[in-house]
């Protein structure tokens, strides 16, 4: 696998994102999959708030499904947003020029609309796209990176029933593709002033790709319920609030 980071001009107002992406890609090859960051998304769509002139805490809360209060000791709030565990319903500061950053208003259309526009342009039929955002790991510091969208490939690679070396039957392993591609795309594109918020992924011979959408069933299977999810004791032990 080979990762390209894609440098931009600074992104800080509305415009469409094809402009972007005329600038600073001019070839996409066969077989690859581009990475955009969630934040120039929604830079781009205008979903963005002035940070002088919002409550902070009552925007997370009305982004999230559901949240707890921002009780320890760095003052973020633990939420959870299409549902995935996130900080701050994804909200974010960082290189947002005064404003605070939304998620992009529909991550899943903005990753189809982009991967038509791929197609169209470089005439291509196997291209993915994946929408990423950071988060952090519990237990452990640092963030990577994580697919809020995808579009174009299959998001898992299904292990169940199949036999490891030693012939065992696997009975739970799925191999995320869609968050591992993020990930390693994120790392790449860092997480500071680089200003490369696109990284173009090529040479993944373990990537499925699709030339149809993910449909809603599909995208459905990407989640686990709480009460059935590994971790659903310790999520089922807060009292999670729900947005008015």
């Amino acid at each position: 696998m080979k990762i390209k980071p894609i440098r931009t001009e600074k992104i800080v107002g509305r415009q469409k994102i094809e402009d972007i992406l005329d600038k600073c890609i001019n070839k996409i090859d066969e077989g690859s999959v581009l990475a955009v960051t969630s934040k120039i998304v929604s830079i781009c769509e205008g979903n963005v708030v002035d940070a002088e002139t919002v409550n902070k805490t009552k925007l997370i809360r009305n982004e999230a499904e559901l949240f707890l209060s921002a009780d320890n000791r760095f003052g973020i709030a633990i939420t959870i947003k299409d549902h995935i565990l996130i900080p701050m319903a994804g909200i974010d500061e960082s290189n947002g020029n005064g404003k605070l950053i939304l998620w992009p208003k529909n991550p899943q259309k903005s990753a189809d609309l982009i991967r038509a526009y791929l197609l169209r342009r470089f005439n291509v039929k196997n291209v993915g796209v994946i929408i990423t955002d950071s988060k952090t790991t519990p237990l452990r510091w640092g963030t990577s990176g994580i697919a809020i969208a995808y579009s174009g490939f299959e998001a898992l690679n299904d292990y169940i029933g199949n036999k490891d070396l030693f012939g065992r039957e696997l009975m739970a392993t799925k191999a995320s593709i869609a968050d591992g591609l993020a990930a390693s795309a994120v790392l790449v594109m860092g997480e500071g002033s680089e200003q490369t918020p696109l990284a173009l992924i090529t040479e993944v011979p373990f990537v499925k790709f699709r030339k149809n959408n993910p449909t809603q069933k599909e995208l459905l299977e990407l989640r686990i319920d709480i009460k059935n999810d590994l971790y659903g004791t310790i999520l089922n032990s807060v009292k999670w609030k729900k947005k008015k």
